[in-house]
């Protein structure tokens, strides 16, 4: 007899009950922050995500105070919802004043374009979230089960190309937010509104089943890395510079779990071709496909990446066009992607100039040797500059006068801050996530070991004469791929305190996908497996050869002799 058993629905996690209940993301978090305290509960930890804040706590700290029967250091991130990165003078100097009155005294560029605070403490969340909206910015689906802050070129490029991107990014910035008023009546008092009609008409009452990224690109700037997102939007331009349409592409994500093959980082795959007018539309068809068939019984498989795969493009372009109204046209051909030099000056277009200042793994802060976060205050203070962040963590200093660029680089240099002229170009495009001590997640170092990785790697870079190669190095502190580890030539993914994941194979231009070489390397150790293999890369390399791409023609076997020799 055939067996008659019927599998058992899997139960929906328990964030997914709790997102049902939750009163539009309300749950009792404003009770929650009335009650003092240092931390909040497990459900007020999971609503508040959506508001733009993860609770963390101090990981140097936490094993001292628990031997004293101490609390952690509980504190709380508060991330910035800023599409394609742009700020107004007055809105960064508004955000670097929080830094010192609520924050830890520095600002964080993210891997999205946006900014971060860490070390804000309980009772100054609401405040800081308020400070932040008194900018005319916001956090509000910065996080959780939402779409994420809306990325694209960050070049200010005054043409109509990169215009109309920009454009783009911040109307679906707005028409994404979710339609709940919670977060206005929790964090700026607003009183409830009458006749307010807060369906989640888009989002469902349950949101998505996880975060939904997405980028926005021409393939001559893609330094969005708009592939590893959940939908890429990649516009097609005619001669004239007249949008076309988007090539719309899906499926895209990076983080995974060690030890787990069902999942794994993917890029988007092209599915259809939508005109100018049509993008709100066929965004809207996406998160509606995966808010209906993402998994809600595993977070860890709960992306778009996962619909993708398991059901297969077919399924997907013909479930999509359900969603969408009518029938989809193919995805057209576009021209290969790259990513184009924005550190140093530029001319904008328009008279006007822009300069790109390297923020070593995003952090904007004062030192001894080198006080960056004075410097920066000082060339927007003055110069009345309108900064924009970039996906590479740095920071371009927009609507800069020809008269005042001998002046601002004075400022810059009487700070001790390092021009892009005076790095090496592998440093220059070296990402770090911030790993310990805030992210709960990590498994070890990333940011706090970049520089010294950075310099490991780069003198083996010298020895070989190919300084001047441009070589991409990303580095987690886990394998949730947040400095995207594995979509560049090199990623160094956390696996266990003090060892790393190496993977290569990617290319620099946001192409290809790396794959994982070897694993549980010892961080003193990185320098003598990668001795061999640039040395390889010197010898056999073909001309104009990226590293990841001579990796990936050698092969995973070829490799491993080398670093076993």
């Amino acid at each position: 007899m055939p067996d008659q058993t019927v599998p058992v629905p899997k139960k929906p996690t328990g964030v997914e009950t709790l997102k049902q209940g939750s009163h539009g993301l309300r749950g009792r978090l404003a009770e929650e922050l009335a009650e003092g305290g240092i931390q909040v509960s497990e459900d007020a930890y999971n609503l508040l995500k959506f508001h733009g804040s993860y609770e963390q706590f101090d990981r140097d700290t936490a094993t001292a105070l628990k031997q004293q029967k101490l609390d952690k250091d509980y504190q709380f991130m508060v991330r910035v919802r800023m599409p394609g990165g742009v700020l107004t003078a007055e809105q960064y100097l508004g955000l670097d004043r929080l830094a010192d009155s609520h924050a830890n005294g520095t600002l964080r560029i993210t891997t999205r374009q946006g900014i971060q605070f860490h070390g804000i403490l309980k009772g100054d969340l609401k405040p800081s979230i308020a400070a932040i909206n008194h900018t005319l910015l916001t956090t509000l689906s910065a996080c959780g089960d939402v779409v994420r802050n809306l990325m694209t070129t960050a070049a200010p490029r005054r043409d109509a190309r990169h215009g109309r991107l920009r454009a783009d990014a911040d109307m679906l910035s707005a028409a994404l937010l979710p339609r709940s008023r919670g977060y206005h009546q929790i964090f700026l008092d607003e009183e409830p509104v009458a006749g307010y009609d807060e369906t989640e008409t888009l989002y469902g009452p349950t949101y998505l089943p996880r975060k939904f990224k997405i980028g926005l690109a021409v393939p001559e700037d893609n330094s969005a890395d708009v592939l590893s997102n959940d939908l890429a939007a990649i516009a097609v331009f005619d001669q004239a510079d007249r949008l076309l349409g988007y090539t719309i592409a899906l499926g895209g994500g990076l983080g995974m779990t060690h030890n787990r093959a069902d999942t794994f980082p993917r890029l988007a795959s092209p599915i259809c071709f939508v005109g100018p007018d049509r993008l709100l539309s066929i965004v809207e068809a996406v998160i509606r496909l995966q808010r209906d068939h993402g998994d809600r019984t595993d977070r860890r498989r709960a992306r778009l990446k996962y619909v993708v795969e398991d059901h297969g493009l077919d399924w997907v372009r013909r479930t999509l066009e359900s969603y969408y109204g009518e029938r989809l046209d193919d995805p057209r051909p576009t021209d290969r992607l790259h990513i184009p030099e924005l550190l140093g000056w530029h001319e904008q277009g328009d008279g006007l100039w822009w300069l790109g200042v390297p923020v070593p793994s995003g952090r904007i802060k004062d030192t001894d040797t080198v006080a960056l976060r004075t410097a920066l205050r000082e060339v927007v203070q003055r110069y009345r500059a309108d900064p924009v962040m970039t996906a590479q963590q740095d920071v371009l200093l927009s609507n800069i006068r020809p008269e005042h660029r001998q002046a601002i680089d004075q400022v810059l240099a009487g700070h001790g801050v390092v021009p892009a002229s005076a790095l090496s170009t592998f440093s220059r495009f070296a990402l770090a996530c911030p790993a310990l001590p805030t992210c709960g997640l990590a498994l070890t170092e990333a940011e706090r070991v970049r520089e010294p990785i950075v310099a490991t790697l780069d003198g083996l870079l010298r020895r070989h004469d190919l300084q001047d190669r441009r070589i991409s190095l990303r580095i987690t502190g886990c394998p949730n791929g947040c400095a995207r580890s594995y979509a560049g030539d090199i990623g160094l993914v956390g696996r266990i305190p003090g060892h790393y994941a190496i993977y290569v194979g990617g290319d620099f231009d946001g192409h290809t996908l790396s794959f994982r070489l070897l694993d549980r390397v010892p961080e003193a150790r990185l320098g003598d497996t990668f001795a061999p293999l640039f040395g390889a890369w010197a010898l056999q390399g073909l001309p104009e050869e990226g590293f990841g791409p001579f990796c990936t023609r050698m092969g995973r076997d070829a490799l491993l002799g080398l670093t076993s020799e």
